[in-house]
């Protein structure tokens, strides 16, 4: 499953390091962090979506707190 978000990030350097921590968890087939058109992808599984979902908004969190995801 691939989905699209809204995202806020507040800049480049943030959005690819929440990138690249989202890549990172278990489950992710690709993700992406665009700063300039704060959207964020995340394709993985069907099955385990919803928990890497969540883990995705929480490695994004831990980079940048005040990071805004809208899910």
């Amino acid at each position: 499953m691939k989905k699209t978000y809204k995202c806020e990030v507040d800049c480049a350097n943030c959005a690819a390091k929440m990138e690249e921590a989202v890549k990172k968890i278990e489950g992710v087939t690709d993700a992406r962090v665009n700063f300039m058109t704060q959207k964020f992808m995340l394709e993985a599984d069907d099955a385990v979506y919803a928990e890497v979902l969540e883990k995705a908004v929480k490695a994004c969190k831990k980079v940048e707190p005040d990071c805004e995801i809208e899910v």
